[in-house]
């Protein structure tokens, strides 16, 4: 199955753009499935996938109802207790959503895609939060499961005839046996979200407004995708304005936009596509306003995240000959003050403006000690010294 994942900067139009993907997919001939959180004017808000068109299913992500299930199963699997404390139990219509749950509730309905429970779909359009909330929501799925790991380890289970001995020993109660086996669940779904996302058929497709402030989100935008690894297949202008026009005033916004498209144009090309959808001079409504932006449908030829980001090179000093090496990572845009970096154990905890993420090291440099890093040219180089005292030891 084909996944396209759109996002952008706020207001950009990035639903719209997702909803002219999944019909262009669909008119093509793919058995097509959007996913959206939002509204779109001529489709049906059931939660359920419900038939747009003959090759088009739409399913709207309803994260109160999903707030309800979730907390209400919770209750039910903690009821004994629950009881035993004598607390009362949350209704479904009191229960009010808190904040971080329509995430949730996007990464249950793209587990559900992942799983099979959304099957028969060659092509998977999925309508994201804006631009930096997205790459954050894309990058929870490996969060999440680092922290069950470190916080519920697996290996613990196997002393669990010993728990009753333990709590004795520690004085406090060993998490019970349900707990494991909820983290284990969770992690097997997180896992498969996971794995869509960083599946070669799956690109990140960009909705941008020509102007300033798009420009300088796209260019922190190409950061965060190289951090996670992820590619995108094509940048859609959205609402682009007529060349030529008599009135000064408009004509002044076109020559803004079109300046600010030369741009993407040179730099963005010949690895990131534009396609520039021009505006219709209303919202768009319904599948013909849809179909009149021409948004190309996805590539199948088109890879998508291309594996581990990271590689490694040999470098010597110029001075005593000493030998490090050098692991790398691209990140295009990614300024110096902007860059932080943390080795903790046998991770590296890397921060880029409002990107962060901890990634393994390599086994080969776990047994080396950091020795500088340094950006140029648009890629990290961390330096990596072998440390005599960790690699084994020969006659």
């Amino acid at each position: 199955m084909r996944t396209v994942l759109v996002t952008g900067p706020g207001g950009a139009g990035r639903t719209t753009v997702a909803a002219a993907t999944a019909l262009a997919a669909a008119d093509r001939g793919d058995r097509t499935l959007l996913l959206s959180a939002e509204a779109i004017p001529g489709f049906p808000a059931a939660t359920g996938p419900t038939p747009v068109t003959d090759r088009l299913d739409h399913v709207r992500i309803d994260s109160g109802e999903h707030f309800r299930a979730e907390l209400t199963e919770l209750q039910n699997r903690a009821s004994g207790v629950l009881d035993l404390l004598g607390a009362g139990r949350l209704d479904g219509e009191e229960l009010t959503e808190l904040p971080g749950s329509p995430q949730l509730a996007l990464l249950h309905t793209l587990r559900r895609a992942a799983e099979g429970d959304l099957s028969g779909y060659d092509t998977l359009v999925v309508d994201l939060p804006p631009l930096t909330e997205a790459l954050a929501l894309l990058a929870l799925p490996e969060q999440l499961r680092r922290y069950l790991r470190r916080l519920l380890p697996a290996e613990r289970q196997a002393a669990r005839a010993l728990r009753p001995v333990l709590a004795q020993l520690a004085g406090v109660p060993m998490p019970a046996q349900w707990l494991y086996e909820a983290a284990a669940r969770k992690d097997e779904e997180l896992a498969a979200v996971q794995a869509l996302i960083e599946d070669g058929a799956t690109t990140l497709r960009l909705v941008a407004e020509p102007g300033p402030a798009a420009e300088d989100a796209l260019r922190t935008a190409r950061t965060g995708l190289a951090l996670h690894g992820l590619r995108a297949d094509l940048l859609v202008a959205s609402r682009v304005l007529p060349r030529h026009s008599s009135d000064p005033w408009f004509a002044a916004l076109a020559a803004q936009q079109e300046k600010c498209l030369d741009h993407w144009h040179q730099d963005m090309a010949p690895g990131l596509p534009v396609h520039e959808a021009s505006h219709l001079g209303r919202d768009p409504e319904g599948a013909d306003d849809l179909a009149a932006l021409e948004i190309p449908a996805p590539d199948d030829r088109t890879p998508g995240r291309a594996g581990d980001p990271w590689w490694t090179e040999e470098e010597q000093d110029a001075d005593d000959g000493a030998t490090t090496i050098a692991w790398c990572l691209p990140l295009p845009g990614a300024a110096k003050e902007d860059l932080r970096l943390v080795r903790r154990g046998d991770e590296l905890l890397l921060s880029v403006g409002p990107f962060h993420r901890i990634v393994r090291i390599a086994s080969a440099l776990r047994r080396c000690t950091v020795s500088g890093a340094a950006l140029a040219d648009g890629v990290l180089r961390v330096r990596f010294t072998p440390d005599p005292a960790l690699w084994p030891r020969t006659s």
